[in-house]
């Protein structure tokens, strides 16, 4: 998440999307202030495209569909926007209008961390992330190290927590076995 704009007051969604769906920058809108979306890494560019191209190809032929970062997501309660960097749905996406740029029934998010964003990706947007009804898996990918974070969501409602750094390991989501060493192909860590 970027650095909030200097504006002191609480912003609509309907101001939100008419400012967002204008600007050539994207910004998220969490709690009434509109953020700005800063710019993504070598490495966080690439571990976005390997999980990408593991999930479209696992995924062909089934009901679920693979959407990039320019997507928002909607939470419905609290009127929250965010830019995930992967949502998958599986079935039909149900969109919040007829400009059809806003998910509300992802299935699978996955967020890269970045420095700037970790905290964030952990804390409230995995707390809101949450509160989506449909959603059954959240996969958080470390940009530091090799490390894939998966939480899913179990009948009762509560999340399981399961975590990958094996070299030769895996993870699967959706019938999709992410291998660590195709989720980090050529990529490199900073010193």
């Amino acid at each position: 998440m970027g650095s909030a704009l200097r504006i002191l007051r609480t912003f609509t969604d309907e101001e939100y999307l008419a400012i967002e769906r204008k600007a050539r920058d994207k910004s998220e809108l969490i709690a009434g202030q509109i953020y700005a979306m800063a710019g993504a890494s070598p490495a966080h560019a690439a571990i976005t495209a390997n999980v990408i191209a593991v999930f479209v190809s696992h995924l062909k032929g089934k009901p679920c569909t693979v959407y990039t970062n320019d997507l928002k997501v909607k939470i419905s309660r609290g009127g929250h926007y965010y830019y995930s960097d992967l949502t998958i749905v599986c079935g039909q996406p149900i969109f919040h209008d007829e400009h059809q740029d806003i998910l509300v029934n992802p299935t699978v998010i996955v967020e890269a961390l970045s420095p700037s964003t970790e905290a964030d990706d952990r804390g409230r947007k995995w707390l809101h992330y949450q509160q989506i009804e449909g959603l059954t898996d959240y996969l958080m990918v470390s940009q530091g190290e090799p490390l894939l974070e998966h939480y899913t969501r179990q009948a009762d409602g509560n999340w399981q927590y399961e975590s990958c750094t094996d070299p030769t390991g895996a993870l699967t989501i959706r019938a999709c076995r992410l291998l660590l060493a195709d989720v980090y192909e050529k990529v490199n860590f900073a010193a």
